[in-house]
């Protein structure tokens, strides 16, 4: 619908008829490569009559900042999906307080919140900056900054709205102590490794996959983000009951199936994995990795972070190490490690839908992507299991009990709650050789390119289970600085959505 009237809009603009409503500028910020978000909400304010100027992905602060007051924009409109680009947001944001600027500044994204608004950002920037949560609210937020009858009453709310979340976020900090990084360590997850019985993968080291039959992943895809990427909340596929929206969500799963097998068929995209095994023990808050099972030397050390939250009685404080044996146990243990990607070939897909105005479908694509992505992951997750460190060769689950996450073992991310640091990506890089093997790169900010991408560890103890960090201690902060060797405020910096304290 949006190719179909846009030559009748620019038609009206040319003739005069129709005043535009006001210019945005959007941009997914420097270091960050996700933008199907912002894409919609592009689409969805100009369908309003707004003139958006999107920047992309990986923009950095001097080029929005030019860029915005070239095109003369009345608003601006940061977008990021990666802890770090919190970081960066902040920086725009203190970059438009120096330069003078005073347009109103849109925040909005998959790790942004309206706490993160409200205690970091908006404190930056003397004007107003507003927290969109999704697309559907973009054109009223829109409306309610730039109609000179309704700005005055909805920043006085937002003031208060924002003081209000400031309030609460330093008043939760207060009533939530957190234990000790010592007393957290001696709460850790206590496994009896005297009784543990490891399996040795088939193989140590790397290994790739090349030219995985997309028709083999497709099953594997779970739906329920899919519809969230287009604001239709739900489970699938009991979402298509919903009295309000079920039948358009079947029309836009019927589409993402004709879509799919076109991806399929044609081998456009092509999915790509690089696996890794290898020896290694618990050490501590470190995981030590060894070439054999020898285990003399380490050569590669992972460094992961413990809760420090106060636990009920009998709940230990985890850390991702506690579920790897240790070397005095006794026990030859193992960890893996994992990179995918769908996202070869995208572009020359998103070329053709480009070139035809076609918004809806270019979206669609990148989301669709993105699930094989997902899908991937999870495909290759079961051959590990079942196959290629065969733990569990007896695994016998549905495709929504593998959704489901029932079977053994985990796949937690670097960047990510089980292990928040997007810089030990690094050392996940060097281990797989991924930028050579399966040509997946990461950006100053450690996103993955393509963005159809997903990496991470490979768990196989029986009592490896996901779970957040939350909010961390400076001592261990310190301490995690002191284990990586690097400065404390650079780990602040990385670890910052975490800290529990105001570096």
């Amino acid at each position: 619908s949006v190719a179909y009237l846009l030559p009748f809009i620019e038609a009206d603009k040319r003739e005069g008829d129709s005043k535009k409503q006001g210019t945005i500028l959007l941009a997914t910020v420097k270091g960050d490569v996700h933008d199907i978000g912002k894409n919609i909400v592009g689409v969805v304010l100009a369908c309003n009559n707004y003139e958006v100027i999107d920047l992309g992905v990986m923009v950095p602060a001097n080029k929005i900042l030019e860029e915005a007051k070239r095109v003369d924009a009345d608003i601006i409109g940061l977008s990021g999906l990666i802890t770090p680009s919190l970081d960066e947001m902040v920086h725009v944001a203190s970059e438009m307080e120096r330069l003078g600027f005073e347009v109103p500044l849109l925040i909005g994204g998959a790790t942004t919140s309206l706490t993160h608004s409200a205690v970091k950002i908006d404190p930056t920037y003397k004007n107003p900056v507003v927290h969109v949560l999704d697309a559907s609210r973009a054109v009223t937020v829109a409306e309610n900054l730039l109609n000179k009858e309704t700005r005055g009453k909805y920043l006085t709310e937002l003031k208060e709205r924002y003081d209000k979340v400031r309030e609460q976020h330093y008043g939760r900090r207060e009533a939530e102590p957190l234990l000790s990084f010592k007393k957290a360590c001696e709460n850790k997850e206590k496994c009896d490794w005297s009784q543990s019985v490891t399996q040795k993968p088939s193989f140590l080291g790397r290994k790739v996959f090349d030219n995985i039959d997309l028709h083999e992943i497709i099953p594997f895809i779970d739906w329920s983000p899919f519809f969230q990427t287009w604001e239709l909340p739900g489970l699938y596929p009991k979402i298509f009951e919903n009295p309000k929206f079920g039948s358009e969500a079947k029309k836009l799963f019927d589409e993402a199936q004709v879509i799919l097998k076109e991806f399929a068929d044609s081998k456009l995209l092509q999915a790509k994995a690089v696996i890794g095994f290898w020896a290694a023990s618990g050490e501590g808050e470190d995981i030590q990795l060894y070439t054999d099972d020898k285990r003399e030397k380490a050569f590669s050390t992972l460094h992961m972070l413990r809760q420090q939250m106060v636990r009920e009685t009998g709940l230990p404080n985890i850390c991702l190490s506690d579920f790897v044996a240790p070397k005095n146990s006794g026990v030859n243990d193992y960890i893996g490690a994992f990179a995918v990607t769908t996202g070869h070939g995208l572009e020359i897909i998103l070329e053709k839908y480009h070139k035809d105005h076609d918004d809806y479908h270019s979206i669609l694509a990148k989301a669709l992507a993105d699930r094989l992505a997902e899908a991937l992951a999870e495909y290759m997750h079961k051959k590990v299991r079942t196959e290629l460190w065969p733990y569990a060769t007896e695994e016998s689950l549905s495709t929504e009990q593998l959704i489901r996450e029932k079977y053994q073992g985990i796949r937690p991310a670097p960047g990510y709650p089980a292990c928040p640091d997007h810089t030990e990506k690094t050392e996940l890089w060097s281990l797989l050789n991924a930028d050579k093997e399966v040509g997946i790169t990461l950006t100053e900010s450690f996103a993955m390119w393509p963005a159809s991408s997903v990496s991470g560890w490979y768990f196989s103890h029986p009592k490896s289970r996901y779970f957040g960090v939350g909010k961390l201690g400076k001592d261990q902060v310190e301490d995690y600085a002191r284990r990586k060797g690097i400065s404390l405020g650079e780990a602040e910096r990385w670890l910052s959505p975490y800290l529990y304290y105001n570096p």
